[in-house]
Protein backbone atom coordinates (compact mmCIF):
# COMPACT_ATOMS: atom_id res chain seq x y z
CA UNK A 1 0.00 0.00 0.00
CA UNK A 2 1.46 3.28 -0.84
CA UNK A 3 1.94 6.01 2.14
CA UNK A 4 0.10 9.20 1.81
CA UNK A 5 1.83 12.18 0.51
CA UNK A 6 1.56 14.74 2.92
CA UNK A 7 -0.24 18.15 2.20
CA UNK A 8 -0.40 21.58 2.73
CA UNK A 9 -4.07 20.82 3.86
CA UNK A 10 -2.56 18.02 6.52
CA UNK A 11 -0.43 20.26 8.44
CA UNK A 12 -3.04 22.84 8.41
CA UNK A 13 -5.17 20.20 9.87
CA UNK A 14 -3.31 19.50 12.55
CA UNK A 15 -2.06 22.58 13.80
CA UNK A 16 -5.98 24.12 13.45
CA UNK A 17 -4.71 26.77 11.04
CA UNK A 18 -5.80 27.53 7.44
CA UNK A 19 -3.58 26.61 4.17
CA UNK A 20 -3.24 29.74 3.26
CA UNK A 21 -0.94 30.77 6.61
CA UNK A 22 0.66 27.35 6.07
CA UNK A 23 1.97 27.89 3.03
CA UNK A 24 3.28 31.70 4.59
CA UNK A 25 4.60 30.60 7.36
CA UNK A 26 6.72 27.75 5.05
CA UNK A 27 7.64 30.70 2.67
CA UNK A 28 8.88 32.78 5.78
CA UNK A 29 6.23 35.51 4.95
CA UNK A 30 6.40 38.60 7.37
CA UNK A 31 2.88 38.22 8.18
CA UNK A 32 3.07 35.18 9.79
CA UNK A 33 3.74 34.94 13.63
CA UNK A 34 7.15 33.60 14.92
CA UNK A 35 5.59 31.11 16.61
CA UNK A 36 3.57 30.00 13.88
CA UNK A 37 6.05 29.76 11.49
CA UNK A 38 8.34 27.34 14.09
CA UNK A 39 4.87 24.98 14.54
CA UNK A 40 4.39 24.76 10.89
CA UNK A 41 8.12 23.94 10.59
CA UNK A 42 8.52 21.70 12.88
CA UNK A 43 5.59 19.60 12.79
CA UNK A 44 6.31 20.02 8.61
CA UNK A 45 9.92 17.94 9.68
CA UNK A 46 8.50 15.27 11.27
CA UNK A 47 6.10 14.74 8.59
CA UNK A 48 8.65 14.81 6.27
CA UNK A 49 6.66 17.28 3.81
CA UNK A 50 8.13 18.10 0.51
CA UNK A 51 6.44 20.84 -1.87
CA UNK A 52 4.44 18.94 -4.55
CA UNK A 53 6.92 19.91 -7.70
CA UNK A 54 3.65 18.99 -9.98
CA UNK A 55 2.30 22.32 -8.05
CA UNK A 56 5.30 24.00 -9.14
CA UNK A 57 5.18 23.22 -12.56
CA UNK A 58 1.53 23.88 -12.89
CA UNK A 59 2.63 27.65 -11.31
CA UNK A 60 5.08 27.59 -13.95
CA UNK A 61 2.91 26.87 -16.99
CA UNK A 62 0.41 29.53 -17.45
CA UNK A 63 -2.29 29.37 -19.61
CA UNK A 64 -3.50 33.18 -19.54
CA UNK A 65 -6.99 31.59 -18.60
CA UNK A 66 -9.33 32.46 -15.67
CA UNK A 67 -12.38 30.25 -14.60
CA UNK A 68 -15.54 31.95 -13.63
CA UNK A 69 -17.90 30.24 -11.55
CA UNK A 70 -21.71 31.93 -11.23
CA UNK A 71 -24.71 30.42 -9.71
CA UNK A 72 -27.00 31.50 -12.53
CA UNK A 73 -26.27 32.64 -16.24
CA UNK A 74 -29.99 33.78 -17.15
CA UNK A 75 -29.84 36.50 -14.59
CA UNK A 76 -29.43 40.65 -15.34
CA UNK A 77 -26.81 41.18 -12.86
CA UNK A 78 -24.50 38.39 -13.47
CA UNK A 79 -24.89 38.46 -17.18
CA UNK A 80 -23.53 42.24 -16.25
CA UNK A 81 -21.15 40.75 -14.06
CA UNK A 82 -19.52 38.92 -16.78
CA UNK A 83 -19.31 41.34 -19.63
CA UNK A 84 -17.36 43.23 -16.91
CA UNK A 85 -15.20 39.95 -16.17
CA UNK A 86 -14.59 39.74 -20.09
CA UNK A 87 -13.97 43.54 -20.38
CA UNK A 88 -10.83 42.81 -17.85
CA UNK A 89 -9.58 39.81 -19.14
CA UNK A 90 -9.47 40.98 -23.00
CA UNK A 91 -7.52 43.93 -21.74
CA UNK A 92 -5.17 42.17 -20.38
CA UNK A 93 -5.15 39.40 -22.92
CA UNK A 94 -6.75 36.67 -20.71
CA UNK A 95 -9.87 34.28 -21.77
CA UNK A 96 -12.12 33.12 -19.52
CA UNK A 97 -13.94 30.08 -19.16
CA UNK A 98 -17.47 30.01 -17.61
CA UNK A 99 -18.96 27.34 -15.97
CA UNK A 100 -22.33 27.69 -13.92
CA UNK A 101 -23.35 26.01 -10.82
CA UNK A 102 -26.92 26.38 -10.99
CA UNK A 103 -27.02 27.12 -7.56
CA UNK A 104 -26.06 23.85 -6.46
CA UNK A 105 -22.96 22.61 -3.96
CA UNK A 106 -22.29 19.30 -6.11
CA UNK A 107 -22.43 21.55 -9.28
CA UNK A 108 -19.89 23.75 -7.83
CA UNK A 109 -17.52 21.48 -6.13
CA UNK A 110 -17.10 19.65 -10.39
CA UNK A 111 -17.01 23.22 -11.87
CA UNK A 112 -13.88 24.06 -9.20
CA UNK A 113 -12.56 20.28 -10.44
CA UNK A 114 -13.11 21.17 -13.97
CA UNK A 115 -11.16 24.51 -13.31
CA UNK A 116 -8.49 23.01 -11.78
CA UNK A 117 -7.92 20.19 -14.00
CA UNK A 118 -7.84 22.93 -16.95
CA UNK A 119 -5.45 25.23 -15.67
CA UNK A 120 -6.28 27.89 -15.33
CA UNK A 121 -4.36 31.16 -13.63
CA UNK A 122 -7.34 31.69 -11.44
CA UNK A 123 -10.61 31.25 -10.51
CA UNK A 124 -13.56 34.31 -9.80
CA UNK A 125 -16.52 32.48 -8.11
CA UNK A 126 -19.57 33.79 -6.69
CA UNK A 127 -20.76 31.10 -4.38
CA UNK A 128 -24.50 28.22 -4.84
CA UNK A 129 -27.33 29.36 -2.52
CA UNK A 130 -26.06 25.77 -0.81
CA UNK A 131 -22.40 26.56 0.19
CA UNK A 132 -21.44 27.24 3.83
CA UNK A 133 -17.99 25.21 3.64
CA UNK A 134 -16.15 26.17 0.76
CA UNK A 135 -13.34 23.07 1.32
CA UNK A 136 -13.50 22.06 -2.43
CA UNK A 137 -11.40 25.53 -3.12
CA UNK A 138 -8.83 24.75 -0.25
CA UNK A 139 -7.05 22.51 -3.31
CA UNK A 140 -6.27 26.14 -5.58
CA UNK A 141 -5.04 27.47 -2.18
CA UNK A 142 -2.29 24.31 -1.99
CA UNK A 143 -1.25 25.32 -5.44
CA UNK A 144 -1.18 28.78 -4.99
CA UNK A 145 -3.82 29.27 -7.53
CA UNK A 146 -5.40 32.85 -6.94
CA UNK A 147 -9.42 32.91 -6.27
CA UNK A 148 -11.46 35.84 -5.74
CA UNK A 149 -14.82 35.75 -4.82
CA UNK A 150 -17.56 38.19 -5.23
CA UNK A 151 -21.77 38.94 -4.79
CA UNK A 152 -22.23 35.48 -2.61
CA UNK A 153 -18.58 35.04 -0.76
CA UNK A 154 -17.44 33.16 2.46
CA UNK A 155 -16.02 35.32 5.16
CA UNK A 156 -13.20 32.66 6.42
CA UNK A 157 -12.05 32.23 3.34
CA UNK A 158 -8.47 33.82 2.63
CA UNK A 159 -8.86 35.66 -0.74
CA UNK A 160 -9.98 38.72 -2.51
CA UNK A 161 -13.32 39.87 -1.89
CA UNK A 162 -15.98 42.01 -3.99
CA UNK A 163 -19.58 43.44 -3.04
CA UNK A 164 -21.57 45.31 -1.87
CA UNK A 165 -23.40 46.47 1.38
CA UNK A 166 -26.34 44.05 1.29
CA UNK A 167 -27.13 45.22 4.58
CA UNK A 168 -27.49 49.06 4.27
CA UNK A 169 -29.20 47.97 1.09
CA UNK A 170 -31.87 46.16 2.77
CA UNK A 171 -32.11 48.98 5.08
CA UNK A 172 -32.42 51.58 2.75
CA UNK A 173 -35.34 49.59 1.09
CA UNK A 174 -37.06 49.19 4.27
CA UNK A 175 -36.65 52.60 5.41
CA UNK A 176 -38.06 53.88 1.93
CA UNK A 177 -41.41 51.97 2.32
CA UNK A 178 -41.17 53.38 5.78
CA UNK A 179 -40.71 56.90 4.70
CA UNK A 180 -43.80 56.04 2.17
CA UNK A 181 -45.73 55.77 5.04
CA UNK A 182 -46.14 51.45 5.02
CA UNK A 183 -46.13 50.58 8.80
CA UNK A 184 -46.41 46.40 8.39
CA UNK A 185 -43.95 45.67 6.48
CA UNK A 186 -43.01 41.69 4.92
CA UNK A 187 -39.86 40.77 3.69
CA UNK A 188 -39.53 37.82 0.90
CA UNK A 189 -35.89 36.49 1.76
CA UNK A 190 -33.35 34.23 0.49
CA UNK A 191 -32.29 31.44 1.33
CA UNK A 192 -30.91 30.82 5.05
CA UNK A 193 -26.58 30.39 4.09
CA UNK A 194 -26.13 32.90 1.19
CA UNK A 195 -24.31 36.29 3.38
CA UNK A 196 -25.70 38.54 0.69
CA UNK A 197 -29.16 37.19 1.46
CA UNK A 198 -28.76 37.52 5.62
CA UNK A 199 -27.17 41.22 4.84
CA UNK A 200 -30.67 42.23 3.17
CA UNK A 201 -33.08 40.29 5.85
CA UNK A 202 -30.62 42.01 9.31
CA UNK A 203 -30.95 45.57 6.77
CA UNK A 204 -34.75 45.37 6.81
CA UNK A 205 -34.66 43.98 10.55
CA UNK A 206 -32.89 46.94 11.33
CA UNK A 207 -34.96 49.47 9.89
CA UNK A 208 -38.16 48.34 11.59
CA UNK A 209 -35.84 48.88 14.93
CA UNK A 210 -34.77 51.90 13.79
CA UNK A 211 -38.27 53.41 13.50
CA UNK A 212 -40.12 51.27 16.41
CA UNK A 213 -41.39 49.00 13.99
CA UNK A 214 -42.22 45.97 15.42
CA UNK A 215 -40.58 42.69 13.82
CA UNK A 216 -43.52 40.08 12.65
CA UNK A 217 -41.99 36.60 11.89
CA UNK A 218 -44.88 35.87 10.13
CA UNK A 219 -44.45 38.75 7.61
CA UNK A 220 -41.32 36.93 6.93
CA UNK A 221 -40.80 34.48 3.38
CA UNK A 222 -38.06 32.79 2.74
CA UNK A 223 -37.28 31.36 -0.63
CA UNK A 224 -35.50 27.99 -1.94
CA UNK A 225 -34.75 29.26 -5.49
CA UNK A 226 -35.41 32.54 -5.58
CA UNK A 227 -37.89 33.07 -8.18
CA UNK A 228 -40.62 35.02 -9.94
CA UNK A 229 -42.55 31.63 -9.06
CA UNK A 230 -41.92 32.02 -5.35
CA UNK A 231 -42.57 35.91 -5.23
CA UNK A 232 -46.56 34.54 -6.63
CA UNK A 233 -46.55 32.20 -4.08
CA UNK A 234 -45.51 34.86 -0.91
CA UNK A 235 -47.06 37.44 -2.47
CA UNK A 236 -50.43 35.57 -2.63
CA UNK A 237 -50.01 34.19 0.68
CA UNK A 238 -49.20 37.20 2.61
CA UNK A 239 -52.31 39.62 0.40
CA UNK A 240 -54.73 36.91 2.21
CA UNK A 241 -54.23 37.51 5.39
CA UNK A 242 -56.62 38.69 7.56
CA UNK A 243 -53.98 41.77 8.32
CA UNK A 244 -51.75 42.18 4.95
CA UNK A 245 -48.68 43.79 4.77
CA UNK A 246 -48.88 47.49 3.14
CA UNK A 247 -45.60 47.44 1.97
CA UNK A 248 -43.05 44.49 1.37
CA UNK A 249 -39.55 43.95 0.51
CA UNK A 250 -38.24 41.38 -1.60
CA UNK A 251 -34.39 39.91 -2.06
CA UNK A 252 -34.95 40.21 -5.76
CA UNK A 253 -36.68 41.77 -8.43
CA UNK A 254 -37.38 38.54 -9.67
CA UNK A 255 -39.20 37.78 -6.31
CA UNK A 256 -40.96 41.36 -6.51
CA UNK A 257 -42.28 41.06 -9.66
CA UNK A 258 -44.00 37.96 -8.82
CA UNK A 259 -45.50 40.00 -5.97
CA UNK A 260 -46.59 42.50 -8.50
CA UNK A 261 -48.05 39.94 -10.42
CA UNK A 262 -49.90 38.15 -7.48
CA UNK A 263 -51.62 41.41 -6.65
CA UNK A 264 -52.56 41.66 -9.77
CA UNK A 265 -54.38 38.78 -9.50
CA UNK A 266 -56.16 39.72 -6.43
CA UNK A 267 -57.15 42.67 -7.70
CA UNK A 268 -54.82 44.22 -4.93
CA UNK A 269 -53.47 48.33 -6.15
CA UNK A 270 -49.79 49.06 -6.12
CA UNK A 271 -48.82 51.40 -4.35
CA UNK A 272 -52.22 52.19 -3.57
CA UNK A 273 -52.96 49.40 -1.35
CA UNK A 274 -49.41 47.99 -1.04
CA UNK A 275 -46.17 49.38 -1.86
CA UNK A 276 -43.30 46.66 -3.17
CA UNK A 277 -39.17 47.25 -3.24
CA UNK A 278 -36.90 44.71 -5.18
CA UNK A 279 -33.10 44.33 -4.88
CA UNK A 280 -30.99 44.27 -8.05
CA UNK A 281 -32.24 46.98 -10.48
CA UNK A 282 -32.79 44.55 -13.39
CA UNK A 283 -34.31 45.15 -16.44
CA UNK A 284 -37.38 42.99 -14.59
CA UNK A 285 -38.02 46.03 -12.36
CA UNK A 286 -38.29 48.35 -15.44
CA UNK A 287 -40.72 46.46 -17.46
CA UNK A 288 -42.95 45.19 -14.69
CA UNK A 289 -46.30 46.75 -14.47
CA UNK A 290 -46.10 49.18 -12.87
CA UNK A 291 -42.21 49.14 -12.92
CA UNK A 292 -40.75 48.11 -9.68
CA UNK A 293 -38.76 50.38 -7.10
CA UNK A 294 -35.43 48.64 -6.45
CA UNK A 295 -32.05 48.72 -5.17
CA UNK A 296 -29.22 49.48 -7.63
CA UNK A 297 -26.48 46.48 -7.35
CA UNK A 298 -23.63 47.61 -9.85
CA UNK A 299 -22.78 43.90 -11.47
CA UNK A 300 -20.79 45.12 -14.37
CA UNK A 301 -18.66 47.27 -12.19
CA UNK A 302 -18.12 44.17 -9.82
CA UNK A 303 -17.02 41.85 -12.60
CA UNK A 304 -14.22 44.15 -13.39
CA UNK A 305 -13.06 44.68 -9.83
CA UNK A 306 -12.76 41.16 -9.50
CA UNK A 307 -11.44 40.12 -12.61
CA UNK A 308 -8.87 43.19 -12.11
CA UNK A 309 -7.56 41.80 -8.63
CA UNK A 310 -7.61 38.23 -9.86
CA UNK A 311 -5.46 39.36 -13.06
CA UNK A 312 -3.21 41.79 -10.59
CA UNK A 313 -2.64 38.84 -7.76
CA UNK A 314 -1.76 36.06 -10.96
CA UNK A 315 1.07 38.33 -12.11
CA UNK A 316 2.43 39.54 -8.53
CA UNK A 317 2.93 35.62 -7.90
CA UNK A 318 4.61 35.66 -11.50
CA UNK A 319 7.58 38.04 -10.17
CA UNK A 320 10.49 36.88 -7.94
CA UNK A 321 10.45 37.82 -4.40
CA UNK A 322 6.86 38.59 -4.52
CA UNK A 323 5.62 40.48 -1.16
CA UNK A 324 2.71 38.86 0.62
CA UNK A 325 -0.78 39.27 -0.50
CA UNK A 326 -2.31 41.54 1.29
CA UNK A 327 -6.46 40.45 0.85
CA UNK A 328 -8.98 43.55 0.51
CA UNK A 329 -12.89 43.10 0.71
CA UNK A 330 -14.07 45.57 -1.51
CA UNK A 331 -17.71 47.02 -1.08
CA UNK A 332 -19.55 49.18 -3.78
CA UNK A 333 -21.92 51.64 -2.71
CA UNK A 334 -26.09 51.09 -3.51
CA UNK A 335 -28.52 53.35 -3.29
CA UNK A 336 -32.42 53.23 -4.35
CA UNK A 337 -34.49 53.90 -7.37
CA UNK A 338 -37.83 55.12 -7.09
CA UNK A 339 -40.18 53.17 -10.06
CA UNK A 340 -44.10 53.30 -9.80
CA UNK A 341 -44.56 50.33 -7.65
CA UNK A 342 -43.56 52.88 -4.56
Amino acid sequence: MSKHRVTLKDIAEKLGITIATVSKALKDYPDISVNTKKAVQKLAKELHYQPNTQALALRGNKSNTIGLIIPEIVHYFFSNVIKGVMNIAEQNNYQVLITLSDNLLENEKRQANLLFVTKVDGVLVSLSNETDNTNHFDIFKDYDIPIVMFDKVNKYFECNKVAIDDLQGGLIATEHLINQGCRRIAHIRGPLKPLNSIGRYEGYKKALNRYNLDFDASLVKECNDVTLEEGYEFGKQLLQTKNPPDGIFTVTDQVGSGVIRAAHDLGIKIPQDVKVVGFSDSQIAQVSQPSLSTIHQPGYEIGEKAAKLLIEEIELQEKEDSPPIAYNQIIFDTYLIKRAST
